[in-house]
């Protein structure tokens, strides 16, 4: 079985996510990247289990961040921190 290489764009295209968002995660290091010349390519099954190896934690990180925001944002004016924005 051939195995195929996708590019950036390629990439993002199959998983659904911005070219920006690839470009972040292979330069943290989080996805696996093999690299032609100059060029990144990407095994798109090793990408996958990287990214649902690694997901579980950003997830839970989003979760709790949107949770504090929505917490804060449900606050009473006097209850706020003073340097927090009046929306």
């Amino acid at each position: 079985m051939k195995r195929e290489l996708h590019t950036v764009k390629k990439l993002a295209a199959e998983l659904r996510m911005s070219v920006k968002s690839i470009q972040r995660v292979y330069r943290k290091g989080e996805i696996p990247v093999q690299w032609l010349g100059r060029m990144a390519r990407f095994n798109v099954v090793q990408v996958r289990l990287a990214l649902k190896r690694n997901g579980q934690g950003r997830v839970r990180h989003l979760n709790d961040k949107s949770a504090r925001a929505a917490r804060d944002c449900r606050q009473s004016p006097a209850s706020r921190p003073e340097n927090a924005p009046d929306w």
